[in-house]
């Protein structure tokens, strides 16, 4: 289980995570928010790349900064950073080697390059290879260090529609593997077909939680979604506008 306890994330003076508590505890958890709304952020505050301004974030009951973690969680960023003149052999060794191991079970990552489809390519450089075979072995890289738990941004950005569908794939095999994976994406279809539940993030702040069959209630993952965000705003312009008022009265009545 994964729970996340009154996280905040500030830069300066805006807040990019905003007192968000969740738990989570199933197979395929889907981020959902529009640009900037803190689905990164969040994501990379769980792997460590980034320390929350306050608030916690345990995994299985301990704190995701502790180092038993570093080998149990899997992470694919949204842009990955590849060593250009690199193969792809050659950068899941390298990223293996990053974890303490030496390098040198090729057995493994065989494996791992058949499972995302680009086996074929493993002898190239990966300054040859195509956006959506580097999306492919991002996502393979973050399947290296044998993870409990898999953090993915927008992983299915830039592959085709059968690329989509074998990635898609790939996540309901690691689901029956006992995995735990968490998505990134903005491709509401594809979170309403593979995700057990869904979070909803606008503004930093958690709108909803739950199963995505409940969350849509009938209605297509986008209109729902659509309608939350533009209700939570409409509430938050009404908040400001009363907040307002409220301070010309005062500023009136302190004059007078």
């Amino acid at each position: 289980m994964v729970e996340f306890s009154h996280l905040t994330k500030a830069y300066r003076k805006r807040l990019a995570v905003d007192d968000f508590t969740l738990s989570v505890d199933v197979p395929i958890f889907g981020f959902l928010g529009q640009n900037g709304a803190g689905k990164t952020t969040i994501m990379k505050m769980v792997v460590g790349l980034l320390e929350p301004t306050s608030g916690t974030i345990t995994i299985d009951g301990a704190l995701s900064s502790h180092p038993i973690f570093k080998k149990k969680l899997g992470y694919m960023p949204e842009t990955p950073y590849f060593y250009e003149h690199m193969t792809g052999m050659e950068f899941m060794r390298f990223c293996d080697q990053l974890f303490g191991n030496d390098g040198a079970d090729t057995a493994h990552y065989d494996e791992l390059l058949k499972r995302v489809g680009i086996y074929g390519a493993r002898d190239y450089q990966i300054r040859t290879y195509s956006k959506g075979m580097r999306q492919r072995l991002g996502f393979a890289q973050a399947l290296v260090n044998d993870p409990e738990y898999l953090f993915l941004d927008e992983p299915l950005d830039g592959l085709d529609p059968i690329g989509r569908r074998e990635m898609k794939e790939v996540m309901r095999e690691l689901k029956k593997e006992g995995r735990k994976v968490f998505l990134n994406t903005h491709i509401l279809a594809d979170v309403e077909e593979i995700c057990d539940e869904v979070g909803i993030i606008h503004e930093g702040k958690l709108l909803y939680a739950g199963p995505v069959k409940k969350f849509c209630d009938g209605k297509p993952l986008e209109e729902r979604f659509v309608e939350v965000v533009e209700a939570h705003e409409h509430a938050s312009a009404k908040e400001r506008a009363h907040a307002q008022e409220e301070h010309k009265q005062q500023h009136h009545h302190s004059r007078t």
